[in-house]
């Protein structure tokens, strides 16, 4: 098998990822329900993680560190924090849909800066444009269809300049790029584990620069007797039991993607693109969206004129070689692009990939084409 999914989950992890997540099965309790051993031994692991995040992020205080289940769960929380019905909201052309759907189901008042697929200086001036006037800013720093690396840190600027609030979806961005919320200053940063991190799925981190609004309220295993969640970080936004299983998985994949390094992990992505692109470019009938493997991670989009893509990606599964075809949950994305009608065949990187690996994908579609 050849995993070339890894934009939608690593599946191909650190052995310790599943070692740890067997581990906490066998030995570990509940954190803050009980001064047990087992519970404090999930206390510690969890708390561990925390730390190991807001090392990697660059983040003040481990309690800023909240777990959630996936990224969709901390967009969520974060939209639900900010966003209400008829807010003013600019996003970027490449939003997914854990960004668009919340904001339409709450009523806000979407604007869209819009710019060509790999124009950072139009997608820059597209936000200093229109972000006078705006309530909130929601932006990815990385399209998870095209890799295109949006200027973030630009963004952002302009908003602390304007006193606009910024949301940074990192679900493509985090364990591969840096992602520093002492130089972004957002409100919210939220991403999954179960990607670039490497946690088993089911994990997710939102950090947080003020408390928030609870998407659930229930047990936090601290101050029981109010009927309100607590006003502090993490518990406020922790409700119920916590994924210790999950969250003592993610800890190990991030050590590994602190141990490897972020240069080192994006320097292989981009190898692995540069040889498909290299690979692939001149086929005839295939376009391939790629900036010259500028303002690009470890993702390439394509399509072709003689098969479509749900065709293409099942013939490459088929011949062992997984990948993603159709819209990818972000329609804006595909709209920006101009491959709405169509969807496009996505093969994404991770550094347990291979130039073997590249080399035999573009075999087999060279001989399916």
């Amino acid at each position: 098998m050849i995993y070339l999914d890894n934009a939608a989950t690593t599946m191909i992890k650190p052995l310790a990822v599943s070692r740890a997540v067997m581990k906490a099965m066998q030995t570990m309790a509940s954190p803050g329900r009980g001064g047990h051993e087992p519970a404090m031994r999930a206390a510690k692991t969890v708390f561990d993680c925390r730390m190991e995040a807001a090392e990697l992020f660059h983040v003040p205080s481990p309690e800023q560190i909240v777990f959630t289940m996936n990224a969709t769960h901390g967009l969520n929380i974060a939209i639900h924090s900010l966003a209400r019905k008829g807010t003013r909201v600019l996003v970027s052309g490449y939003e997914h849909n854990s960004v668009t759907r919340p904001l339409a189901a709450l009523g806000a008042e979407i604007h869209v800066a819009q710019a060509p697929l790999f124009d950072s200086a139009a997608m820059l001036a597209a936000f200093e444009k229109q972000l006078p006037g705006m309530q909130l800013a929601v932006c990815t720093h990385v399209s998870n269809v095209f890799g295109y690396i949006l200027p973030i840190y630009d963004i952002a600027r302009l908003c602390r300049e304007q006193g606009v609030p910024l949301i940074v979806d990192a679900s493509q961005s985090a364990g591969v790029l840096e992602v520093d919320y002492e130089r972004l200053g957002a409100a919210f940063i939220a991403m999954p584990g179960h990607k670039g991190l490497f946690g088993p799925q089911g994990t997710g981190i939102l950090i947080c620069a003020q408390p928030g609004s609870p998407l659930l309220s229930g047990g936090s295993g601290s101050d029981s007797i109010p009927q309100t969640m607590p006003d502090y970080l993490p518990d406020r936004l922790e409700a119920g039991t916590h994924n210790v299983c999950g969250i003592a998985g993610l800890r190990e994949g991030i050590r590994y993607v602190r141990q490897s390094g972020l240069d080192s992990i994006y320097a292989h992505e981009n190898t692995l693109l540069q040889a498909m692109v290299s690979e692939l470019s001149g086929v005839e009938g295939l376009t391939l969206y790629s900036d010259h493997c500028r303002n690009q991670s470890g993702v390439l989009s394509l399509r072709s004129a003689r098969l479509n893509c749900e065709e293409m990606a099942a013939l490459l599964g088929e011949r062992g070689v997984c990948v993603r075809a159709g819209l990818h949950c972000s329609p804006y994305a595909h709209r920006t692009a101009g491959t709405l009608d169509s969807g496009t065949v996505r093969f994404s990187f991770s550094p347990f990939n291979s130039l073997e690996d590249v080399t035999r994908s573009c075999q087999f579609i060279k001989d399916l084409l």
